[in-house]
């Protein structure tokens, strides 16, 4: 990744996100600044380029609902009394631009390649988007450093309980750097959680969705950002439970056309090779 340039997944996701906000109808969720953060022509350059994106609906269902369900977790996590929200990979998430909790209530921290963190600045900048007082950068690469170190660096509390999100990360770090992030959030206080999404493996797909999957394996490494770690959802469940997460809770995609796609006459829906997860200590 070039210093100041940014993860190009990390783009085309925040796209697909604003594409939601301007295609779909209802939302699954609603995010103000998506278009805004992008660049000042966002929804012209979605419109022109609509033909493609409607081939992608059932990804930009997916990225949706990773954000809705996130978001909808947090939430919970705040009425129990957590006042840290740690955004992994963070990309053009906005969710701290938005933040509806005074800082006393809620600090954020955004976690990041240092390059994408340079990139969203600028783009904060230019969309005239104010960073908040409870808003805290905290670049990471978490292949090359600890996420202990940039969190600590940045101000966190590691003697206080704290909510974590991790949507669009996983797949493209190696398991251990994977496992490690878990440990780290299964070492902080009770009532910790983490939500995110991960693939699972080849093997437990249909013929259809391997090859879907190959397809766009194929083009985000051709960009150089390669998918390389999936999991068995009962094995990983184990795993966590054995770091010490006390409840561990698998989103399904049966369940979450449910929760979330339900009596909708659009076809907006998602496929069955991605999932979400959600571990608390």
């Amino acid at each position: 990744m070039e210093v100041g340039r940014p993860s190009r997944t990390a783009l085309s996701a925040a796209t697909h996100r604003a594409a939601h906000q301007l295609l779909d109808v209802p939302k699954v969720f609603d995010d103000p600044l998506a278009l805004r953060i992008i660049c000042a022509n966002a929804e012209a350059g979605i419109r022109v380029d609509l033909c493609q994106l409607q081939k992608k609906r059932s990804l930009r269902a997916f990225i949706a609902l990773r954000s809705r369900y996130a978001e909808d977790e947090l939430a919970r996590a705040i009425q129990r009394g957590i006042r840290q929200y740690v955004v992994l990979g963070a990309g053009l998430d906005t969710f701290g631009y938005r933040n509806p909790y005074p800082v006393s209530r809620l600090r954020v921290f955004e976690v990041d390649h240092p390059a994408t963190q340079t990139w969203k600045r600028v783009r904060l900048r230019e969309a005239e988007i104010a960073i908040p007082d409870s808003l805290t950068f905290a670049p990471v690469d978490f292949e090359q450093q600890t996420l202990a170190d940039g969190l600590d660096r940045a101000g966190f509390r590691t003697d206080e309980p704290a909510f974590f999100s991790m949507l669009g990360v996983v797949v493209y770090l190696t398991k251990s750097a994977v496992m490690e992030t878990f440990k780290f959030v299964a070492s902080l206080p009770a009532g910790s959680e983490i939500v995110f999404d991960y693939g699972i493996l080849s093997s437990m797909l249909s013929e259809r969705q391997r090859s879907a999957r190959e397809y766009l394996a194929r083009r985000v490494a051709d960009i150089g950002e390669p998918w390389i770690t999936y999991f068995d959802p009962a094995s990983l469940a184990r795993d966590l439970r054995a770091m010490g997460f006390k409840q561990v809770d698998d989103l399904g995609p049966e369940a979450a056309k449910e929760r979330y796609f339900k009596d909708r006459t659009d076809g907006l829906c998602i496929s069955g090779s991605a999932r979400l997860m959600k571990a608390r200590t």
